[in-house]
């Protein structure tokens, strides 16, 4: 019998070698939100419902991350308030529309919102695409194709529509989250352990925030990156940072 952690292991490991492939898509948004950056903008990031918000949580106020970053992570989904009160408030139709208004989403032309759901199908995920559609907002998702392909349309966890994330953006990077997240069969066990969708999405958007340094770096402009406060004079370079952005982000470190 193999080992499960090195089982578990592997897995994550090819996974993350197949959202590496997702070069193009990559190099799309990474474009997007450059552009955006270079605008003196900020970048708008959802993780619209649960574990889904670590993503954001990952981008935001991070040591190697962009400084530039309006956190949109709104109560009513965070799980600190409730794991399955968040799973119905990101069920509800319409809820993302205040929570965008509430985040100055499209206050500007030319922004961008990222939309990171691993599954792209809840109701509150399609809104906030549907709604940056609406506002002339450039809308980026990390999610997976597949996973959204195989669920069932009448699920009671989509869209009253259907839709799926990844149809529903401009760009769309495959988070390759496996069907059912949790990937492991012990034996002895009913369900399956080991779940996926953190590493998927987290690595996804790191991926991202590399590549648009690097289109920024090949136009010229320095990347808005912070440096880890646990270093010497971390405080005040991030501080440069803050005041460029005070005003522009709701949430600022």
């Amino acid at each position: 019998m193999s080992d499960p952690v090195i089982t578990y292991k592997e897995t994550i490991s090819g996974l993350l070698d197949a959202i590496a492939g997702e070069r193009e898509a990559v190099s799309r948004a990474a474009c997007a939100m450059g552009e955006s950056i270079m605008r003196g903008q900020v970048i708008h990031v959802i993780g619209p419902g649960g574990h889904s918000n670590m993503a954001v949580e990952e981008m935001f106020s991070r040591a190697g991350g962009f400084a530039c970053i309006n956190a949109i992570l709104d109560p009513g989904t965070n799980l600190s308030h409730g794991g399955f009160r968040s799973m119905r408030v990101e069920r509800t139709p319409g809820y993302a529309i205040p929570v965008l208004d509430s985040y100055r989403v499209g206050a500007t032309e030319g922004e961008v919102l990222l939309i990171i759901n691993a599954y792209g199908v809840n109701c509150m995920t399609i809104d906030c695409a549907l709604e940056a559609r609406r506002r002339g907002v450039t809308s980026i998702a990390i999610t997976s194709r597949s996973f959204a392909d195989r669920l069932p349309k009448d699920h009671p966890s989509r869209h009253p529509t259907g839709a799926n994330l990844y149809e529903s953006v401009d760009i769309f990077i495959d988070n390759h989250l496996p069907y059912g997240d949790a990937i492991l069969t012990l034996e002895g066990c009913e369900q399956n352990v080991g779940p996926t969708s953190t590493f998927c999405n987290c690595f996804a958007a790191n991926y991202l925030v590399m590549e648009t340094c690097r289109y920024l770096v090949s136009k010229g402009y320095t990347p808005p990156i912070l440096r880890s406060g646990n270093l010497p004079g971390g405080d005040a370079f991030n501080q440069r940072l803050v005041d460029q952005y005070a005003g522009k982000a709701i949430l600022l470190f």
